[in-house]
């Protein structure tokens, strides 16, 4: 067994988020469902290899798009990375699984909090200072791998566009400028024409 198939992953009963109100692509009121959501008593660690096809439960997944004077990181998500459906696709987002190990098996959003951290820490050298936001959630019902993750969106504002990649699976990585993004759209995984979409449109 892989490491990443052994890993024990945070995950959130689907029927949770459905009393919520499920949605289908990009939700702004994130602080609504993620105060439900992360609350201990409705968040447990699994085996990723037991939830990865597994949609009666949610995967949270945090999602870093990286900005800074008009233009956004992108990168190629090359076979390095953890989720293969996902190859070759271009992606906005810097981040990763909830591991237990990162968030020394608490629940909750201080775990959360403290995983996104780290993730964000191992995939990318970022040296700008800048302000990190919560910018919503996002949801994606039309893919297998979409079906049971459920996307934790953060913008990076940084004072200056100075990222390198710390892991080889983030390839062809380099900002480009925001008004770029709209006609190279299809080239992108599913969750980044969401935040084109909803967040960089126009900007």
């Amino acid at each position: 067994m892989t490491a990443k198939s052994s890993e024990r992953v945070l995950v959130v009963p689907a029927a949770e988020f459905d009393r919520l109100g499920r949605f289908q692509g990009f939700e702004a009121d994130a602080q609504r469902y993620l105060d439900a959501l992360l609350r201990p008593e409705s968040t447990s660690f699994r085996p990723r290899a037991d939830v990865e096809d597994d949609p009666s439960l949610k995967q949270i997944i945090p999602y870093v798009v990286l900005r800074s004077q008009g233009k956004v990181f992108c990168y190629t998500r090359g076979n390095s990375q953890g989720e293969a459906r996902l190859h070759s696709l271009r992606s906005l987002g810097v981040g990763g699984h909830v591991d237990e190990a990162d968030a020394e098996g608490c629940c909750g959003f201080e775990a959360y909090d403290t995983a996104m951290r780290r993730e964000l820490d191992e995939e990318v050298d970022i040296r700008s200072r800048g302000v990190l936001k919560l910018a919503g959630l996002i949801n994606d019902d039309s893919t297998p791998v979409g079906s049971v993750h459920l996307g934790v969106v953060h913008i990076y504002e940084l004072e200056n566009p100075f990222v390198a990649p710390r892991e080889r699976g983030l390839v062809d990585s380099r900002f480009i400028p925001i008004a770029e993004l709209a006609p190279s759209r299809e080239s992108f995984e599913t969750w980044s024409r969401f935040c084109i979409d909803e967040l960089l449109s126009g900007r």
